[in-house]
């Protein structure tokens, strides 16, 4: 391997090799670890199985993402809210009014 002179590189040339580098070390550690689970799962398959069913990984669970509001504030359309989470201010407010959640439904 070359023996590089740091000492004659200029501020620019260092900050290049040290963002080469440390690309070149998560290309390293991401080859390797592809490698390891390509092994694991040759063993695996061995023994009629695969990883997840060895270590008892569960299913990520979706999310299923925003939510459609249920609830428009009557003096500002603009203003929604799901039914989910904190109560909005002029949700409470306009209970305290008297008005039914059931009236203030989109």
């Amino acid at each position: 391997m070359a023996k590089i002179n740091l000492d004659k590189m200029s501020m620019d040339e260092l900050k290049a090799l040290q963002k080469d580098v440390g690309k070149a070390i998560t290309n390293f550690e991401a080859r390797k670890r592809a490698e390891a689970k390509k092994a694991l799962e040759a063993v695996a398959k061995e023994h009629g199985m695969s990883i997840d069913a060895i270590l008892g990984a569960k299913k990520k669970r979706k999310s299923s993402g925003p939510v459609a509001p249920k609830y428009r504030n009557p003096n500002d359309a603009g203003q929604t809210w799901s039914g989910r989470g904190r109560q909005p201010a002029w949700f409470k407010a306009a209970l305290k009014k008297g008005s039914k959640p059931e009236s203030l439904e989109i």
